[in-house]
């Protein structure tokens, strides 16, 4: 079934190119069915780039989904154009009055500030907040991850001794749990990122279950709330592309970065990477969607939560 994103997004003909089903906002207003509506809280600086990624991911599902992309106001983005998020976003305070189904969070490339150092730290706040009353299950990526551990259970994030990159394999806990029902017992994904939140302390955290774990990464994916809170530090909606991209900036600045483990063949940078974590990065979202938003979610958004708290309000379809 298709993603419906505005006619002229510009990532739209990138998707039709690769045969994802993408319906425009026209055909999509004469389907009589109850569409999913998913929101994107997109913080990270290449905005057409995870707009990719992540619709893909989107994409695999029979259900139709609505895509709505979010912006905090608080911060001006110095790599988006003003046009693009102009035509294609919507603030938090534009939004906060609706309820989504599903809400999915971006990394952010400010994880060596502290928390309270990041310029759009209190409306992150409330955004947080804010998921408990509007969204029925969000996920957490990266940086997010890490900030709304901290911000919901104290757990503080730690820096690394150097950038935790490259494409790293997991193995899978309490396989029972739905979010990673169809998983192998191992599984590749990518990581890019210079801090972490302690294993030792996220198992420790009573309200959180750990799904699925590297020796060499840290917890990847672990989840609270019966899976209204889904947090992944790593990047699954990651292209084949991304971290080789990032190795090149990061050598045009100087940085003298680590090839990232395990991506090119024979570690050379010149060959193009295997893509080896699509089918699980699918299989992750796909679950998301069906077992955490479209069997949980209120059939009718519209005057919920109203009264109360939107998961005091479960039915099913």
């Amino acid at each position: 079934m298709p993603i419906r994103v505005k006619n002229d997004l510009p990532v739209k003909d990138r998707l039709e190119h690769e045969n994802i089903f993408v319906m425009d906002e026209k055909r999509a207003e004469h389907q009589d069915i109850r569409a999913i509506e998913i929101a994107i809280l997109n913080l990270m600086p290449l905005k057409e780039d995870t707009e990719l990624q992540i619709l893909r991911e989107l994409s695999n599902t029979p259900l139709q989904i609505n895509v709505t992309f979010m912006r905090v106001g608080s911060h001006e983005s110095k790599n988006a154009s003003r046009s693009h998020l102009d035509s294609f976003y919507h603030s938090f305070n534009e939004l906060k009055g609706r309820n989504f189904d599903g809400l999915i969070i971006t990394g952010a490339p400010v994880e060596e500030l502290e928390f309270e150092e990041v310029d759009y730290w209190e409306e992150m706040k409330q955004i947080f907040d804010w998921c408990d009353d509007h969204v029925t299950s969000t996920i957490f990526l990266c940086w997010a991850a890490q900030a709304a551990m901290y911000h919901f259970y104290g757990l503080p994030k730690v820096h690394l001794d150097g950038k935790l990159v490259g494409v790293f394999q997991h193995q899978v806990f309490n396989r029972k749990v739905p979010l990673v029902r169809g998983f192998d017992d191992v599984f590749l994904a990518p990581h890019s990122r210079y801090t972490e939140t302690p294993a030792k302390m996220i198992e420790e955290c009573p309200e959180l279950t750990v799904l699925a774990y590297s020796e060499r990464a840290g917890v990847f994916l672990s989840m609270a709330e019966n899976g209204r809170k889904i947090f992944v530090a790593g990047h699954p909606e990651y292209g084949r592309t991304t971290l080789r991209k990032e190795y090149i900036r990061d050598e045009g600045k100087g940085l003298n970065p680590e090839i990232p483990y395990h991506y090119f063949p024979d570690d050379d940078p010149s060959r193009e990477p295997v893509l080896t974590w699509r089918s699980h990065a699918n299989n992750l979202y796909t679950n998301w969607l069906n077992y955490y938003v479209y069997q949980t979610t209120p059939f009718a958004l519209d005057g919920t939560p109203g009264g109360g708290k939107i998961k005091d309000n479960f039915t099913k379809y």
